[in-house]
C-alpha cells in the first residue's frame, strides 16, 4: 500500500490559556512605593503569575528588555532577575546579572518580537534569535515570547512564523496565552438589544485588544511532563 503524507501545513496545536484584564484597581508597587507599570500592556499580577508558573524557587529569570515589573516580580518570588541579549546576527546569546550575583543557566527567558536586530519576516533570522535564547535555558526551562506587533501587521502570520522558527531552533511549542488588554464587555454583544457602538479607532485602526504570548520548552523529558 503506498504511503501518504499529510498536506496539513497549519502550526502544531498547543493548550490555550487566557489572561483576563483585571477588574480590580490594585497595582503592586516597587520598593520606593511607585506603582509598577504594565509589561507591554500585561498587568504586573499576570507577570508574577507567569514567572511563578514557569519557574521554581531560586531560578534565574532573564528578560531581553530588563523591564522593571519583571525584575520586581522575580525578586518578590525569590528568583534572580537578569538581562539577556543577542549578537547583531543573533547567532549567540549571553546573560548579564542585574546585581552582583552571577547568572546561572536560566529557568525562564522572556523575550519580545519583533526586535530591531531580528527581521521577523525572515524565519531563519527568528530561528537564530530563538536558538540563542534557548542556549541560556537550563534543561526543562521555558521561553516566553510576547508578540508586540500591532493591528494590521499580520499578527496571525507572524505567530505561525515564530512557532515554526522555534521548532527549527529545537524548542517544543508548549502553550499559547492570549492576554487581554481591555476588560470584557458586561453583556455579550450578540445578545444585547441595544444598538452596538462603533469600536474606537486610533489612526484609523482598531484598538488592540490582546497580546499573544507563546510559550516554548526545551525538549527534555522534564519539560514535556510540565
Amino acid at each position: 500500500m503506498p504511503q501518504t503524507r499529510t498536506t496539513d501545513t497549519r502550526p502544531p496545536r498547543a493548550p490555550v490559556g487566557l489572561l483576563l484584564h483585571p477588574t480590580h484597581p490594585h497595582r503592586p508597587a516597587d520598593l520606593s512605593g511607585r506603582a509598577l507599570p504594565d509589561w507591554y500592556g500585561i498587568h504586573p499580577d499576570h507577570v508574577a503569575h507567569l514567572i511563578a508558573r514557569y519557574t521554581r524557587d531560586g531560578d534565574t529569570v532573564l528578560d531581553t528588555d530588563a523591564h522593571p515589573t519583571v525584575t520586581a516580580a522575580a525578586e518578590h518570588l525569590h528568583r534572580y532577575p537578569g538581562l539577556t541579549a543577542t549578537d547583531r546576527d543573533c547567532s549567540r546569546g549571553w546573560a548579564e546579572p542585574l546585581d552582583h550575583r552571577s547568572v546561572a543557566t536560566a529557568g525562564l527567558v522572556l523575550a519580545t518580537l519583533p526586535r530591531l536586530n531580528v527581521d521577523s519576516r525572515d524565519p531563519h533570522a527568528v530561528s537564530q534569535a530563538l536558538g540563542a535564547w534557548r542556549e541560556l535555558l537550563r534543561p526543562g526551562g521555558f521561553l516566553v515570547v510576547v508578540l508586540t506587533a500591532g493591528p494590521g501587521t499580520g499578527a496571525l502570520g507572524h505567530r505561525s512564523t515564530v512557532i515554526a522558527a522555534a521548532r527549527a531552533a529545537g524548542l517544543l511549542y508548549h502553550q499559547h496565552i492570549p492576554a487581554l488588554l481591555v476588560p470584557l464587555p458586561e453583556i455579550e454583544p450578540r445578545t444585547d438589544t441595544r444598538p452596538a457602538a462603533r469600536p474606537r479607532l486610533i489612526a484609523g485602526r482598531h484598538v488592540r485588544a490582546h497580546r499573544d504570548l507563546l510559550v516554548f520548552a526545551t525538549i527534555t523529558p522534564e519539560a514535556a511532563d510540565v
